[in-house]
């Protein structure tokens, strides 16, 4: 059985290095324009370099997005940035827009192009045509089942690589290309800004009596009516190695390092155990999801992947996400006596029971016993995000390690 790629998101240089170590086999990340998550913080030039250079030295790859519809307005600035791009050499450019494409192929010919998923591409008919004009790899749209990425698979080049997601939030809109947004706040979800307003509830004013607002009820669950539920593939991933897909996508570009961490830890050991032996990936299922609920979910579906979806695919009683954990930040240095520098992200105390999250799969419960300052003088709480501080906990704690609480 062929073991695909585990493609991850990252959303800054901190996200990509954790993503690195907790099992990715490449990133993808965004600069600081001309991809579709503009409220992430994105990457400017000397982070990208880093992250980029991070990953090659631990032999993982950094795909780029450069995935909006263009404007007239965008075109001489998306030329400049695929300049800078060629200079960055990253291992492939996720592109949408068709002009952005050609422009990619003459500027940086060199670095591969996968084709967006925002490209609507349902059909093996337009795998060939963005093959034929040098597509290294295709994204399916999300509308698609197994049985319809299996006949792509078939009509298909071997080296043409189909790229699909397996977990994440879904948008309700075709392919993800969706007008809401713009007409609501006049933010463009297909220029990076969606105000994501497929999560707000919803009313009806009838048009004789404004003012009076009736509750939009879907059923008697509630009125969440286009709220969909989020991806979750990890008992799966059989099916979808079968059906020919070559790598497999996490959303979430504006998620935590916590959740990244998370994700991409259980699914590295669901794909690690599912290539040594089908019996151990399916004896494991316990685990891969009691990981996968601790960490921010809305509750899951299999989207589209095993036909159309029913009506349990959508929430009606909120839109709200399930948070189980709470990220404290990541082991940064370990000092000589033993302290943990952190750059503190929420608030815990010293005497608190707290967990280490390992790369490896383990997690560790472990006393706070003292916090330090950068002076080395000892504080009670530590209650300012982004402070820099230094922990002792009688755990073993290596570089990259996840302090977290539940």
């Amino acid at each position: 059985m062929k073991k695909p790629e585990l493609l991850v998101p990252a959303g800054s240089l901190e996200v990509l290095r954790i993503a690195v170590i907790y099992g990715a086999d490449a990133v993808y990340i965004g600069g600081e324009a001309f991809g579709l998550r503009a409220k992430a913080h994105n990457f400017d030039k000397e982070e990208m370099k880093e992250g980029i250079c991070f990953a090659h030295e631990h032999g993982v790859k950094v795909h780029v997005t450069v995935n909006i519809f263009a404007h007239n307005r965008d075109l001489a600035g998306v030329r400049e940035y695929l300049k800078e791009l060629k200079e960055l050499r990253p291992d492939a450019l996720i592109i949408a827009d068709p002009a952005i494409f050609m422009m990619a192929r003459e500027i940086c010919p060199e670095i591969d192009i996968h084709i967006s998923t925002q490209s609507n591409n349902t059909n093996y008919g337009t795998f060939m045509f963005w093959y034929g004009l040098g597509a290294k790899r295709v994204v399916t749209a999300r509308e698609l089942s197994l049985e319809e990425i299996r006949g792509i698979r078939a009509n298909v080049p071997d080296d043409l690589e189909i790229e699909t997601f397996i977990h994440g939030a879904m948008c309700i809109s075709y392919s993800g290309r969706c007008l809401l947004s713009n007409y609501l706040t006049g933010r463009d979800a297909n220029q990076g800004e969606c105000t994501h307003p497929c999560r707000w509830k919803y009313s009806v004013v009838e048009e004789t009596r404004p003012g009076e607002y009736m509750p939009v009820y879907e059923n008697e669950r509630g009125t969440y009516i286009f709220n969909s539920k989020d991806l979750c593939m990890i008992g799966h991933l059989d099916d979808l190695v079968q059906a020919g897909v070559d790598s497999m996508k996490i959303e979430g570009r504006m998620k935590t390092a916590l959740y990244v961490a998370t994700v991409a830890r259980t699914y590295r050991k669901a794909l690690d155990d599912l290539a040594r032996d089908p019996e151990i990936y399916h004896s494991n299922m316990d685990w891969y999801n009691e990981q996968i609920a601790s960490c921010t979910y809305r509750r899951f579906t299999t989207g589209f992947f095993y036909g159309k979806p029913d009506e349990n695919s959508q929430i009606y009683d909120s839109n709200t996400y399930i948070t189980e954990y709470t990220y404290l930040g990541y082991a940064e240095e370990i000092t000589d006596d033993g302290l943990v520098r952190i750059t503190q992200r929420n608030k815990f105390v010293t005497g608190e029971m707290i967990e280490v999250m390992k790369p490896d799969g383990r997690n560790l419960e472990t006393v706070v016993e003292g916090i330090y300052d950068e002076n080395g003088n000892e504080v009670p709480s530590a209650p300012h995000p982004k402070q820099t501080l230094y922990v002792r906990l009688n755990a073993e704690v290596s570089v990259y390690d996840i302090l977290r609480r539940r």
